[in-house]
């Protein structure tokens, strides 16, 4: 039987792949967000939970998708029952990253379709000389 591992940690640059974001960002974050506090080990290591990283996309929802200020997202978050009823932040992990992949996707299709515009573009340019 292969019992599936639940990971209860997870490292800094875990986070930062599945945020989408710098460390520093999280580091600042951190400083401006009372209720983002990573155990430590040792002291310096980071240790995020579950409930961490579901708190950073929160932060990150708000901040990025919502375009609130940081005052405005530390209101916002000193109610966090009230932010999933208002704003229906229902981020799992499934679907963030899925939209995190289609993003890179579709950036990936534009600089094909540039390359693409600029070799026929060329092709067409030496069948005129």
């Amino acid at each position: 039987m292969n019992k599936k591992k639940t990971k209860y940690y997870y490292t800094m640059s875990e986070v930062c792949n599945i945020i989408g974001v710098k460390a520093h960002v999280i580091r600042f974050w951190e400083t401006q967000f009372p209720q983002l506090n990573p155990s430590r080990r040792g002291g310096s290591n980071r240790r995020f939970t579950q409930k961490d990283i579901q708190l950073l996309k929160k932060i990150q929802y708000l901040l990025y998708e919502k375009k609130f200020t940081i005052q405005g997202a530390k209101k916002a978050l000193r109610n966090v029952e009230d932010i999933s009823t208002k704003e229906n932040v229902q981020i799992d992990m499934e679907s963030y990253e899925t939209k995190r992949a289609l993003h890179r996707l579709r950036n990936q299709l534009t600089e094909l379709k540039t390359m693409t515009n600029n070799f026929v573009r060329q092709t067409r340019e030496k069948d005129n000389d």
